[in-house]
């Protein structure tokens, strides 16, 4: 068998049914071979558009996706998408190509040392020298991926190792234990700090929605009547309907939840992870004790330092809780009444303003208004990630992404794409500004070429949105270097052959977006001229009333 015959067996035998990329010369024959394997093949017209598909796959499924490249700039291309896996925490696989063994020693053409470029963005980084170490090396790469916090891995394949003959055979897949729980003397310390405190507080972080543990919290919550936070990237663990919820915590600034915080004795942290939000600007105020509920130990930091880690599968753990949790652990009490009413009010005044161009929290109010609960939101990074994390109430988990951790623009498009290709049956909206829309428009061509008709709200304000609003605010002054000169996006997004059509008074939003979930060919997108002056009126508003 040819080596890259048995590198596609041996990717069937991990559940992969589809690869994303670009073919070049080194991975020829790859490439080849996909033509005698189930394994689907989907071209993107950049790396990067394939990186963040695979990384959107991974998070949907479990399984991670894998996305393919070609050596030097193609590997560079795949980068970013891949970093963003990593410390986003979805397991996803990147194959590169690579020059021939022979020529690897010296300066030749296009290459370069690419396993220790991506080490830095990696979980593992390693490159096949024999053709009989593939079943190995793929095994383990899987392994690596969905292992504890789940993360990217990158296998090198040089051209010639892929021509080789092998008589290996791929080995069994990597079948994960996902029951390890904690013991008896973790659960009862945890149930005395609870019984202890007087006003504890539930921190819900991306593992509880990667887990999808919503029922699990749901009962824990029924049973303690704790009040509840997340993350921007806890979003749907649990329902911001839940009648306790202080909403999202992890604003650029002192947001309204952070009053309870400051109060807190107690902080259960589920999922937590603290590239999501630093625990220096939420561990402030009273002394508090944390409990840390985690796929893995904590990472150290001066303001984290728990006083019970239980560490393991995140459902089973809660669910070993809310085995021994009785009414004697019920808080009811209304001890952060106030501020979950204040927060409550915040979120919810003026989202029904009609002025044009339209304001943030109107924006998504009648988002949310339109999609299911079931439906999935992909926000893109920049002023509207600050709304979308503030404002949108998700109530499932795996509804609402937000990148909080390594937070690359771009990424909303090509995430909607592959979420809406896994789920034909649910609305997907990206949700992006003029900065990211242009660093992936791409993406648009892609999902023509399959047909999946995602939706894009494109926030339109010729700006980097994010940028003028943190200089606005760290140096009272805007720069005239974010400032953008767009085309016509509409009309560009329609010479890609999309739906496309620009929003010209606020009542004209839910019609058009109601149209656009309805098409079932391409991909639709919505330019919404968009009031960013809303920035800063937030920014002086939180001054006044956060304490």
């Amino acid at each position: 068998m040819k080596a890259s015959d048995l590198f596609l067996r041996c990717l069937e035998k991990q559940g992969v049914n589809t690869i994303y990329g670009v073919p070049g010369e080194e991975n020829a024959d790859l490439m080849i071979s996909l033509l005698d394997s189930p394994i689907e093949f989907i071209t993107t017209r950049h790396e990067q558009t394939a990186s963040f598909m695979a990384e959107m796959h991974g998070r949907l499924t479990g399984i991670p996706g894998v996305c393919l490249a070609t050596l030097g700039p193609g590997a560079t291309n795949l980068l970013t998408g891949v970093a963003q896996a990593n410390m986003d925490n979805a397991p996803l696989v990147a194959v590169i190509g690579q020059a021939e063994s022979a020529r690897l020693h010296k300066e030749s053409h296009q290459n370069m040392d690419a396993v220790s470029m991506f080490k830095a963005v990696t979980k593992w980084s390693t490159t096949i020298r024999e053709a009989d170490a593939i079943p190995e090396v793929i095994a383990k790469a899987f392994k690596v991926a969905t292992s504890g916090v789940p993360g990217a891995v990158l296998i090198e394949l040089p051209e010639d190792i892929a021509h080789h003959q092998t008589n290996a055979r791929p080995l069994q897949a990597f079948q994960k234990n996902i029951d390890i729980g904690t013991t008896d003397h973790q659960l009862n310390k945890a149930l005395e700090l609870l019984k202890q405190s007087q006003k504890p507080l539930l921190l819900i972080g991306d593992g509880a929605v990667r887990t999808e543990s919503d029922k699990q919290l749901a009962t824990f919550l029924d049973k303690t009547k704790l009040y509840s936070a997340h993350t921007f990237m806890g979003k749907g663990a649990v329902s911001n309907l839940y009648e306790r919820s202080l909403h999202c915590v992890g604003l650029g600034m002192k947001d309204v939840v952070i009053e309870a915080f400051e109060q807190a004795d107690l902080v259960i942290c589920i999922g937590y992870d603290l590239v999501e939000y630093p625990p220096s600007r939420w561990n402030t105020g009273v002394h508090k004790k944390i409990i840390h509920i985690g796929a893995a130990a904590a990472e150290v930091d001066m303001s984290y330092v728990p006083d019970l880690e239980m560490v393991g599968h995140i459902p089973t753990i809660i669910d070993q809780v809310n085995e021994k949790l009785s009414a004697d652990y019920c808080k009811e009490d209304t001890y952060f009444k106030v501020i979950q009413e204040k927060a409550q009010h915040d979120i919810r005044s003026d989202k029904a303003d009609d002025s044009f161009p339209m304001k943030p929290k109107r924006i998504l109010q009648d988002v949310r208004a339109t999609l299911a609960d079931s439906d999935m939101l992909v926000s893109d990074v920049g002023a509207h990630k600050m709304w979308v994390a503030r404002q949108y109430g998700a109530r499932q988990s795996k509804t609402c992404f937000i990148s909080n951790g390594f937070c690359s623009m771009g990424g909303s498009m090509p995430g909607a794409l592959e979420a809406k290709r896994l789920n034909p049956d649910k609305n997907v909206v990206a949700v992006c500004g003029d900065g990211g829309f242009m660093m992936s428009i791409q993406a648009l061509s892609t999902g023509v070429q399959l047909k999946v008709p995602f939706v894009t709200v494109l926030w339109e304000d010729d700006s980097y949105g994010l940028i003028e609003w943190k200089q606005e605010m760290g140096f009272n002054t805007s720069s005239p270097h974010v400032h953008l000169e767009n085309p016509d996006l509409a009309k560009l997004a329609e010479a890609f052959g999309c739906h496309s059509i620009r929003i010209n008074a606020a009542n004209e939003f839910i019609p058009a977006l109601e149209n656009a979930l309805g098409q079932q060919d391409v991909p639709t997108v919505i330019v919404v001229p968009v009031d960013y002056s809303e920035n800063m009126k937030l920014f002086h508003h939180l001054h006044r009333v956060v304490r």
